[in-house]
């Protein structure tokens, strides 16, 4: 049933309880997406020169070493917008469109790209203070006492009070920054691209998806979170397909969430 809210003296988009079995339904449908339009390819020629980058920035200088970690999850608070894209081909072949490349990127010719913009410009601010914030934690508890190999550095952060401190610490904040990013846009993007509305009705209807659907919304961060890592463990090969996949289930979430 729907949820429906009255914002000063405007009605509010109604919102749908869901159950964890719709979250099962969304990842099944966007792998049909994927499936009837396969894009690991572009998704690789975007991934390896950036990693290949990192990676080179990385050898050439330890001192970056403490934030592979804090990059790499920051991947779950840049996820919304980088997904945008194929929730675009959804919405295509749901209306029984061609879901071609050619019509990805056609929010940027939508009345709301402006909207969308900040929201993703929110979104890169966000990754940007997660990453600040976790290497305020490392200089705070680790700082100058470590080594910059890869095994030492990791012996003292799994060994040591300080390397506890700052898993702790690091952890606390990662999950309010995750919190943030997945309620301020979980289904703020789709909307905006699906409905005539502005960015505050976009973000007011995403925050109330998720407490009107703590415990779906929780799983569905968690999923998430997971599947980014294990799509990153294969030397990023993996996130080629969970990127995708998941920017198509967002969609089919976004539906299950909001009525039509």
């Amino acid at each position: 049933m729907a949820y429906q809210a009255i914002v000063g003296s405007t009605v509010a988009i109604p919102v749908n309880k869901i159950r964890l079995v719709d979250l099962v339904h969304a990842v099944e449908e966007g792998i049909a997406d994927f499936r009837e339009k396969p894009t690991h390819l572009f998704f690789l020629a975007v991934i390896y020169p950036v990693a290949t980058l990192f990676v080179f920035l990385v050898i050439n200088n330890d001192r970056l070493m403490p934030l592979v970690f804090p990059i790499m999850s920051g991947l779950v608070l840049v996820g919304p917008f980088i997904g945008l894209a194929m929730e675009e081909m959804s919405r295509h072949r749901e209306k029984g469109l061609d879901m071609s490349w050619g019509h990805a990127f056609n929010f940027f010719e939508h009345p709301a790209f402006k909207d969308v913009a900040l929201l993703g410009l929110f979104n890169i601010v966000l990754f940007l203070g997660w990453v600040a914030a976790a290497n305020t934690v490392f200089v705070m508890t680790l700082g100058d006492a470590w080594s910059s190999t890869m095994s030492n550095f990791t012996l003292q952060v799994l060994t040591t009070k300080q390397g506890w401190a700052m898993i702790v610490i690091g952890n606390a904040l990662g999950f309010a920054f995750a919190v943030a990013a997945l309620a301020f846009g979980v289904i703020s993007f789709p909307l905006l691209l699906d409905k005539n509305c502005g960015l505050a009705t976009a973000v007011e209807t995403s925050v109330r998806a998720v407490t009107t659907n703590p415990i779906p919304m929780a799983a569905w961060g968690l999923f998430v979170g997971i599947t980014l890592l294990l799509g990153a463990i294969p030397l990023l090969v993996g996130l080629a397909v969970v990127v995708p996949v998941l920017g198509h289930a967002t969609w089919h979430l976004y539906r299950k969430m909001v009525p039509t």
